[in-house]
């Protein structure tokens, strides 16, 4: 009875400590103060299927890349937990035999031979840094495990695993080891390549396979048979994969597109990916592409290039320099955003305003000759003079006198006007543009001219481009569809040199004053590019043309989009396809027409160019000559009809730009563009 009395006693006792321990132990883990477990992965900058086109390295400087279970092939997962921790998903953060297995050994030896360690003490260790060889250490990455497993689910510790596991050098994490030994994505990967990542986080720094290429195969045999052993790949694979070679040098993350994506990090550095509309493989084969062409330049000396879907305004390829890493050219200035001088490259849109203007046609004759406008004498490039010339061969050659013409006949803030409804940025000094805006004479950027070609391509209709978020939503119409298809039908029709291919690309060069920019902007049915050259400080480059540097390279880029350039947009149905025999008297020549408009209409509010705030009962307009009745016009859309009175107030849909047109009793014409906020 005594005896039986004594055992109970020993078993309460042995009950009560137990608790006792477990409650103690059970604090111990409750109250352990887990490290900082949010993730910082790499910024990525993606292309429109996802590859990475680059990445930034973390804040210590390592290279960390976002990664998910599913996107890591199965056999390297199942290679991990074969060799690592087989009992993985069954223990709570710590694999009592495997501890048990270590200490035995420890004892035997006098040191530690194995260290019994879970994933889970694996991922406690690698977020505190910890130590691996001492008791203290060990402790401490038990206690933390334990408290792991409390607070995360057993995913949600392999994922910490598959981003910190250490790769050797600067590289954290399954996908940014597979990039940079591998060349490619953990989705795929071979039996080998699987065991040496499994290998690499146990002495990475002793196995790096570009610097001890032996051992990292000794390491990664070792997982492969443990992998055969488990029955994770069969006899034959692990033969196989034994004689693969392991990689002998690490390589380069991508980096392409360096202006584009550290511009789209600077804009939301808090942004971990960012999703473009880049095509990575045109963007590659453009950056070659430029690349190449510097050999043909001084060598201070650059070349920026751009190439955009014309339906969407998706900007496929951006190239903000040939080379982004050189100094001495300037490499790290993004030059597809710089505002420079577009040279004659505007040229198209005086001549598409004023088609669409009624002003002039392709056939009309324009007079290339000498001309003071209050004191501003434009020449030709050449400084000849040619006489009496169809706009079309104007155009062709690029002569500057009859643009100059032109656009005194529209006004330079008509173009302005056009520019700025088309969403592109232009600088003119002081905000007041003359006649040389048509000769270059503002600031543009690359891309805001690959903009402006594009609304050409699309008849008329501006787009945005954008690398980002492309949607084919016009802003505005700057032209009429039928002046677009001419101007087009002119520019894919211009001479070029016998290197040029014969293709049915619309294209336009230009060179800006003192040879300091060089340009080509063309297109063809699908696509629209442009070509800068030149020096990012502005200095000049003699000799440089845009025909002879940038026409080809821009040719090249669209041969590098298909075999051949897509067919250009058919004639509308409303062209006037004719020659200048048959053309309306008024289109004939354009210099007969102006001498003969002296009493012509003209609006004399709103001015062109103007900001306008809508008022009760609509916008004020007035026109001064002319012969009543008089009709109104909106964006070619009729207001008002055969009012006798010279001052109308006219309903404008708004907010927007308008062109307003005002047309008298003899069929004469007068135009202003506004803005209406």
């Amino acid at each position: 009875m005594r005896r039986r009395r004594l055992a109970v006693v020993a078993g309460a006792v042995a009950l009560t400590l137990g608790l006792v321990a477990w409650l103690g132990v059970e604090r111990w883990v409750a109250t352990t103060e887990l490290p900082q477990l949010a993730l910082e992965t790499s910024v990525e900058v993606l292309a429109r299927d996802g590859a990475l086109l680059r990445a930034f390295t973390v804040g210590d400087g390592r290279w960390r890349l976002a990664v998910t279970a599913d996107r890591v092939d199965p056999t390297y997962l199942a290679m991990l937990i074969a060799f690592e921790d087989r009992r993985f998903f069954d223990h709570g953060g710590v694999d009592v035999w495997a501890l048990a297995r270590a200490a035995w050994q420890a004892v035997r030896h006098g040191r530690l031979v194995s260290g019994g360690s879970t994933l889970t003490m694996q991922v406690a260790r690698l977020l505190e840094d910890g130590s691996t060889g001492s008791w203290a250490g060990k402790l401490r990455q038990v206690r933390l495990a334990l408290a792991l497993e409390r607070s995360l689910s057993k995913d949600e510790i392999l994922a910490l695993y598959l981003h910190h596991a250490p790769m050797g050098g600067n590289l954290e994490g399954v996908r940014a080891a597979s990039l940079a030994w591998f060349g490619k994505g953990p989705e795929r990967l071979t039996e080998a390549e699987a065991a040496l990542l499994v290998a690499l986080p146990q002495a990475p720094a002793l196995r790096s396979p570009d610097l001890h290429p032996e051992a990292a195969r000794a390491a990664r045999d070792r997982v492969l048979a443990r992998a055969e052993a488990a029955g994770v790949i069969g006899a034959d694979a692990a033969n196989a994969a034994r004689r693969e070679p392991v990689p002998r040098e690490r390589r380069g993350f991508p980096r392409l597109a360096p202006h584009l994506a550290e511009r789209l990090r600077a804009a939301e550095p808090e942004r971990g990916v960012h999703r473009t509309t880049l095509d990575a493989s045109l963007q590659a084969a453009l950056e070659s592409l430029a690349a190449g062409a510097l050999l043909d330049l001084p060598p201070q000396a650059t070349l920026a290039l751009l190439v955009a879907d014309t339906d969407s305004g998706a900007i496929l390829a951006s190239v903000g320099s040939a080379d982004h890493t050189s100094f001495a050219r300037r490499g790290f200035v993004d030059m597809t955003q710089a505002l420079r001088s577009p040279g004659s490259t505007l040229k198209p849109l005086v001549y598409g305003l004023a088609f669409s203007d009624a002003l002039a046609h392709p056939e009309t004759i324009l007079f290339d000759r000498p001309a003071s406008y209050a004191g501003y004498a434009p020449r030709n490039f050449d400084h000849t003079f040619r006489g009496p010339v169809s706009a079309r061969e104007a155009l062709h050659a690029s002569l500057n006198l009859p643009v100059v013409e032109l656009t005194h006949a529209l006004g330079p803030a008509r173009l302005m006007s056009a520019l700025r409804q088309a969403g592109i940025e232009a600088a003119v000094p002081g905000d007041a543009p003359g006649l040389a805006v048509s000769l270059g004479g503002v600031g543009m950027s690359l891309e805001g001219l690959v903009q402006l070609y594009a609304a050409i391509a699309r008849g008329g209709e501006a787009v945005t481009l954008s690398a980002v978020n492309a949607a084919a939503e016009p802003r505005a119409r700057l032209m009429t569809p039928e002046a677009a298809w001419h101007v087009a039908d002119v520019l894919s029709g211009a001479p070029r040199p016998a290197r040029l291919p014969d293709w049915p690309l619309a294209f336009k060069t230009g060179t800006s004053h003192g040879h300091r920019d060089a340009l080509a902007l063309g297109f063809d049915g699908v696509h629209v590019g442009g070509v800068w050259a030149g020096r990012a400080d502005g200095a000049p480059v003699p000799g440089m043309y845009g025909v002879e540097v940038a026409a080809p390279v821009l040719f090249e880029a669209f041969a590098r989009l298909g075999l051949r350039p897509a067919p250009l947009q058919s004639a509308p149905p409303g062209a006037l396809i004719a020659s200048n025999a048959a053309l309306p008297a008024h289109l004939r020549q354009f210099g007969a027409r102006l001498a003969d408009t002296g009493d012509a209409p003209r609006v004399a509010f709103p001015p062109d160019g103007a900001a306008l705030m809508p008022m009760a009962g609509g916008v004020v307009a007035r026109v001064e000559r002319g012969v009543a009745p008089f009709s109104w016009f909106a964006n070619d859309a009729p207001l008002l009809l055969g009012s006798f009175e010279r001052e109308a107030r006219l309903s404008l849909d708004g907010p927007g730009f308008v062109t307003l047109a005002v047309v008298d009793a003899q069929g004469r014409a007068a135009r202003v563009a506004f803005e209406v906020r």
